[in-house]
């Protein structure tokens, strides 16, 4: 019989014993999160202070330590953030750190819902909705109850996609989000409840989810079977959550159950750079973290490795306006830096030639455009420098656009993948066959009614075939015949997709021969997945970025110059940042004005586009702006007022006969 032997559950007894010598690759603060030992803790990383690299290392020590891996959960807000940081602890300890638990919160909890799908009463093979399946799934549960309301103002089905995520996402009643954000709506209060209620009520009869029932039903789960939260929260021995600012109050509650049996949460993010509310992000996860874990240790990460200490400068003397804050002082070591500019121009046009001069200038001393990034507020807020950009001939690329599962293209396929995977996807069977010629939305219908009653049969049992499509039937069933057999051979079951997709793409879309293309590089992509379930739950889970459609090839000597909204800014970093039209009204927006709470979030959004710059920063705002009535005199960002020159250095703008000049 095997003797046990009682050893000190205690993280790390000896730091002498590490193979990493943790105490010289990290500076005090960042040692002092790695080094954490129990309980709840609270790491407030600033900007450009290495949060990821102490990410890193604490797996690595944790591992080190002896920690099982598969008992770390790394939560992250992308799956690729994820894999990198453990790639990374695997770099810098060895493989073990590979088998760390590391992904999003949907992600995870896709894991756990398919593991313990019998107690939220769905089916093991349940499929989940992408973001544009789901609000054609709202749409098509919305006709009826929006028939009955014809002549009155009903919402589409984008809106309420959006009122039943934020319901969901802010643990709030739908009449509450109704009266704060859409107002015009509440008098339809009843029938909106209403479609929510047919929408669940589909999914749940289709064995099909949406990205927030993921959260949903594991939080229901795990709060209504304490067996199943214990069993879960056992094996997470340590939790770690990434930009705990970002998360919603449901994803915060998910943390403290997935962690709920040992205690070891460790949150780490910036408050300052919580900016993401429009997404159902809560700012008070991260501000009241202490106070829902009494006993909480906060570490505060404060050394700067990115930018220059002027720049840093006026970032601290930014964040110091925000009424609720953590205290904290970024400071670097590097050396040198100009201060930063506040560049007053005439007018947009002015603006817009004062950048692009900017620009070539620094491309003459060296600098690539690669290096420069121009942030805005919106995305019309470039419109005029793009023009300017255009015309000298500057390459640039704007950050943003379709994703690619979400191209129509793509999701045609993804609708064939679908029907696999779960046969009794009305929303996939729909959009199928409709790409066939002579059936519209009263066929298909029909056609789909009959599946549902006569599982297995052949469409030609139907009696509901015409012999104008007959043919493309036909071609369809053998085609979702192929693509069974290749259930476990996802690249050949796409190509053959595609192949049978290809007339059918080439009719449909005026671009096409760019589609084809997305569709050749979506066979070789397949080819990294197991099962058509496991490539169907990663498109959903993590859609891939960028098309063809959206992005055309070109040959270019040098990296184009970003342009990009603050908010896709954020993670990033450039030599020379831009931030262009800091205007009242836009920087912050005309909306948050009247609303606390809406104008610290603007305030910490100008903050982060501040803190991308590692060497130059110029903010810029036109003083006229044009309208259809005229053009009227604006005001720089009330966010700028009363800082001093000696932080934020004003220019102005000289027109000689030559080129233009720029004086301070």
């Amino acid at each position: 019989m095997k003797r046990f032997v009682l050893k000190k559950d205690d993280a790390g007894a000896n730091a002498t014993s590490y193979r990493i010598n943790y105490n010289e690759l990290l500076n005090e603060q960042q040692y002092h999160a790695v080094m954490h030992d129990r309980g709840p803790a609270l790491v407030i990383a600033g900007a450009g202070t290495g949060k990821t690299r102490t990410l890193v290392y604490r797996v690595a020590r944790l591992v080190e330590d002896g920690t099982e891996p598969r008992s770390i959960l790394l939560l992250t807000f992308t799956r690729r953030a994820a894999n990198e940081m453990l790639d990374k602890a695997a770099g810098v300890l060895d493989e073990r750190c590979s088998l760390v638990k590391g992904g999003t919160f949907h992600h995870y909890c896709n894991q756990l819902l398919h593991m313990y799908s019998d107690h939220v009463g769905f089916p093991p093979n349940f499929t989940l909705l992408d973001q544009a399946d789901a609000s054609d799934t709202i749409h098509y549960v919305r006709a009826p109850l929006a028939a009955k309301l014809r002549g009155k103002r009903f919402p589409q089905k984008s809106t309420l996609q959006a009122m039943f995520s934020a319901s969901v996402n802010r643990r709030q009643p739908l009449y509450d989000i109704l009266a704060s954000a859409y107002p015009q709506f509440l008098q339809h209060h009843d029938a909106i409840l209403e479609v929510q209620k047919r929408y669940s009520d589909y999914k749940s009869e289709n064995g099909v989810m949406d990205f927030d029932d993921l959260l949903v039903y594991t939080h229901k789960m795990l709060t209504e079977s304490e067996d199943v939260r214990t069993r879960v929260s056992s094996r997470n021995r340590q939790v770690l959550v990434d930009e705990y600012q970002d998360t919603n109050a449901l994803q915060a509650e998910l943390a403290r159950l997935f962690s709920s049996a040992h205690g070891n949460l460790m949150a780490v993010g910036d408050d300052a750079q919580s900016i993401y509310a429009f997404r159902g992000a809560d700012f008070r996860n991260i501000l009241t973290f202490p106070e829902q874990f009494r006993e909480c240790q906060i570490i505060r990460l404060e050394e700067n490795y990115r930018s220059v200490q002027p720049v840093l400068d006026l970032a601290n003397t930014l964040i110091s306006k925000a009424s609720q804050k953590f205290e904290k002082k970024l400071f670097t070591r590097k050396e040198g830096g100009d201060l930063p500019g506040l560049v007053k121009a005439s007018c947009e046009r002015e603006q817009s030639r004062f950048v692009c001069q900017m620009l070539l200038q620094l491309r003459e001393q060296g600098l690539s455009l690669g290096d420069i990034a121009i942030l805005f507020r919106n995305g019309r807020d470039s419109y005029d420098l793009e023009w300017e950009l255009n015309k000298r001939n500057i390459p640039f690329q704007k950050f943003g656009g379709q994703k690619f599962s979400e191209a129509a293209h793509i999701r045609d396929i993804l609708a064939h993948i679908r029907i696999i995977v779960n046969p009794d996807d009305q929303i996939a069977w729909n959009r199928v066959l409709m790409l066939l010629e002579g059936i519209g939305p009263k066929t298909a219908q029909e056609l789909i009614s009959w599946l549902v009653r006569n599982k297995n049969r052949s469409f030609n049992d139907s009696g509901l075939v015409s012999k104008s499509y007959q043919h493309q039937l036909e071609q369809l069933s053998m085609v979702l015949a192929e693509l069974n057999r290749y259930r476990d051979q996802p690249a050949k079951a796409v190509a053959a997709a595609v192949a049978y997709y290809n007339p059918i793409c080439s009719k449909k879309f005026d671009d096409h021969p760019k589609r084809l293309k997305d569709l050749e590089a979506f066979s070789g992509l397949a080819s990294a997945y197991r099962s058509l379930d496991e490539l169907l739950q990663a498109l959903t889970l993590d859609p891939l970025d960028a098309t063809a459609v959206d992005t055309e090839a070109s040959m270019k000597d040098e990296e184009p110059l970003v342009l990009s909204t603050i908010h896709s800014a954020k993670g990033l970093e450039w030599d020379t940042v831009f931030i262009v039209q800091c205007l009242d009204g836009i920087i912050p927006s005309g909306y948050s004005v009247d609303d606390p709470q809406a104008l610290d979030e603007e305030l910490r959004l100008l903050y982060v586009g501040c803190t991308r710059a590692r060497e130059r920063l110029f903010v810029t705002y036109p003083v006229t702006k044009e309208s259809p009535f005229g053009d009227y005199f604006s005001n720089p960002s009330r966010f700028l007022n009363g800082i001093p020159e000696i932080i934020l250095e004003p220019w102005m703008l000289e027109e000689e006969s030559g080129p233009k000049q720029i004086t301070s």
